[in-house]
């Protein structure tokens, strides 16, 4: 099995002694320890916390059809009750180091598409349909052979492609690239200078990473996060930074630690409800956009993260990866139980396998953090992106070695890659990198005659990318806008 970057980079003494936690999740085999393991899960956790807060903001602001909104302290309690369920699962079932919570992109699906044209549970009716039909998939065994369908460069190229959306991520999150509606679309800090203490803090932190990582410093990347955190809590004690100068969230000292979490969301949905309210082509529509996203950001993510810990095997397989996607399907379902929109496997998860993380060990530490917060909402909220944001820079860097083993000199998987690999990041989607790639692959292949090279499990892909790349015309001509 080859060995990742970051396994290269980590020179700590493999596991042994045959404990019950090396059976459960085969510590030795992948050659990593507890310590690594509960090291990289708690990583994952800081690098992915921020969604607590986020997706409460993104579903909370919006309204439903009836013009009803959704608690917002019911909606923290239901993401990380969410996201620790999820993520054990996925740990013990798919002994995979992949992180699970409400994914974004999909949450902005429920909250702009799907709720102003139906009420809230039936909107995360459709979520639990959702998942329902990825976990079909999954068992028929389709989902895996669409993923083991698809050619070892293009799946380097995924990878690839999402180090670099990772590494974007970090940087806008941070503030250290902002975006604008005027030229140039994307700058340097504010006005194309690093202004502001949030950013420097970034920097501080993404450069006390770099160093700590080359050096191979145990727990680099965590204890990073840490004084990171420090540094911003200090700054916004005792500088001036404008109201909202951290992004989401602020790092100020809580005024209590424990907080009582709400369960009021849980069960609430309305399975069927959608179809009737809004129709059953526009309830269709909304359906596709989620299951298509949901699919192939999950499938991106896992191909990414597997590939940088070394758990893919030659010919490009995923160990578990039945159960890996069953659990990813049944985690979207439970997201629409909670009412916290679907769950997704998270690329921050990347973040974790950066400092160590090969199995589902991982999973545990970062899902325990997660209940820990249902009761600990305040403290969670200290941890500001400029923080955390660095970890998703150095761990893109990783992925992005990857790019030596796509055969550049061969066009017809060079541009498929190329396209893999830019749209990601261009276009702020894993999805869009992977049917930009997919789409291009099969047409070269087709326009040279070799069209019998695209497994046929590979064009229907090809034609559900097409429809969602045209999806707006097509709604126009069915008329469901």
């Amino acid at each position: 099995m080859p060995e990742s970057n970051a396994a290269r980079n980590d020179k700590s003494p493999p596991a042994g002694g045959g404990g019950p936690l090396d059976r459960i999740f085969d510590l030795t085999g992948r050659r990593t320890t507890v310590p690594r393991e509960l090291r990289g899960g708690v990583t994952t956790f800081f690098a992915m916390a921020y969604i607590i807060l986020l997706n409460p903001i993104i579903l909370g602001g919006a309204k439903d059809v009836t013009g009803a909104t959704l608690s917002i302290p019911q909606l923290t309690t239901m993401t990380a009750l969410s996201a620790a369920v999820a993520t054990v699962i996925m740990g013990l079932a798919g002994n995979a180091p992949l992180a699970l919570a409400a994914g974004l992109g999909i949450n902005a699906v429920v909250a702009f598409q799907a709720a102003p044209v139906m009420t809230w549970p039936q909107a995360m009716g459709l979520v639990v349909i959702e998942g329902a039909v990825i976990v079909v998939l999954a068992l028929t065994g389709i989902r895996e052979r669409i993923m083991n369908s698809i050619p070892l460069a293009l799946k380097h190229a995924i990878a690839v492609g999402i180090g670099a959306f990772i590494a974007l991520v970090g940087f806008h999150d941070a503030g250290f690239v902002t975006s604008s509606d005027v030229s140039p679309p994307l700058a340097l800090g504010t006005g194309g200078h690093l202004a502001t203490w949030p950013v420097l803090v970034f920097a501080l932190t993404l450069l006390l990473m770099i160093v700590l990582y080359v050096r191979r410093v145990p727990g680099a990347i965590l204890v990073s996060i840490v004084a990171g955190t420090v540094a911003a809590v200090a700054i916004q004690e005792n500088a001036s930074v404008k109201e909202g100068g951290w992004g989401v969230v602020t790092p100020d000292m809580p005024d209590k630690l424990f907080a009582t979490p709400d369960f009021g969301l849980f069960g609430e949905i309305d399975l069927f409800g959608g179809f009737a309210e809004a129709g059953v082509i526009t309830a269709l529509v909304v359906l596709f956009t989620l299951v298509l996203s949901g699919f192939f950001d999950a499938m991106g993510t896992i191909l990414g993260i597997s590939d940088e810990a070394g758990l893919v095997g030659p010919k490009g397989e995923v160990p578990r990866l039945g159960r890996i996607l069953s659990v990813d399907g049944l985690s979207a379902a439970f997201g629409g139980v909670t009412s916290s929109s679907a769950n997704t496997v998270f690329v921050e998860s990347a973040a974790g396998v950066g400092e160590g993380a090969r199995t589902g060990l991982a999973n545990l530490a970062t899902g325990a953090l997660f209940a820990v917060t249902l009761f600990l909402t305040p403290l969670a909220a200290t941890v500001p992106a400029q923080a955390a944001a660095p970890a998703l820079v150095v761990v893109g860097a990783l992925m992005m070695t990857q790019v030596a083993k796509v055969a550049w000199d061969d066009l017809e998987i060079a541009i498929p890659a190329f396209l893999t690999i830019v749209l990601m990041p261009f276009t702020y989607s894993i999805t869009i990198g992977i049917g930009g790639g997919m789409v291009s692959f099969a047409l070269i292949k087709l326009a040279r005659g070799r069209w019998r090279d695209v497994s046929v499990w590979l064009w229907p892909v090809v034609l559900l990318f097409l429809v969602f790349f045209a999806i707006d015309p097509i709604e126009q001509w069915l008329d469901v806008r």
